[in-house]
C-alpha cells in the first residue's frame, strides 16, 4: 500500500514538473531531430539588451533571447508582463519555426530578486517617509 502511494506521488510529480530548455539545448534537439521544429516547448533565457521592438499597437513585440552561447529571435503577440525589459530572465512557451524564429505564445518574466532604494528626489515624499523603517537609534 505504501509503495503504491509512493509510486503515484512520484509519477504525478514527474507529469506536472515543469522543465524548460536553454537556447543551446533547443538547438541541439532540433539538430538531432528536425521534426522538433513546430513542437510546443518552454525555453528559459535572458532577453538580449537593446533587442526589444514593440509594435505601435502595443500588442506585439519582437526581441532576442540568449543563454550566452546561442541566440534566437522571438516574436510574441500579446501584452508583455510589467517586469519584461532588457536583460531580464524569461521563460517562453511556444514553437521554434523553420526560419529559426521562436514564436512565443506565453512570456513569463522573472521578478526582481531585490528592490533598490528610491531615488533621492522621491525620498522626501510623505509616502516614502511613512513606509521607511525607523532609524536604528530610535528602535527599542
Amino acid at each position: 500500500m505504501l509503495g503504491t502511494a509512493g509510486y503515484l506521488m512520484a509519477s504525478s510529480i514527474k507529469e506536472t514538473g515543469t522543465y524548460y530548455l536553454t537556447p543551446t539545448e533547443l538547438a541541439a534537439k532540433v539538430s538531432a531531430d528536425p521534426s522538433f521544429y513546430e513542437t510546443g516547448v518552454k525555453v528559459g533565457a535572458q532577453v538580449v539588451p537593446g533587442s526589444i521592438v514593440r509594435d505601435p499597437d502595443g500588442r506585439s513585440l519582437r526581441f532576442a533571447v540568449t543563454d550566452g552561447a546561442r541566440t534566437y529571435p522571438v516574436t510574441y503577440h500579446g501584452i508583455a508582463p510589467d517586469t519584461f525589459t532588457d536583460g531580464v530572465d524569461v521563460v517562453l512557451e511556444g514553437r521554434l519555426a523553420h526560419d529559426g524564429t521562436f514564436r512565443a505564445t506565453t512570456v513569463l518574466a522573472k521578478c526582481a530578486s531585490r528592490y533598490e532604494d528610491a531615488p533621492k528626489k522621491y525620498q522626501s515624499t510623505p509616502g516614502y517617509r511613512t513606509a521607511s523603517p525607523a532609524p536604528a537609534a530610535s528602535r527599542t
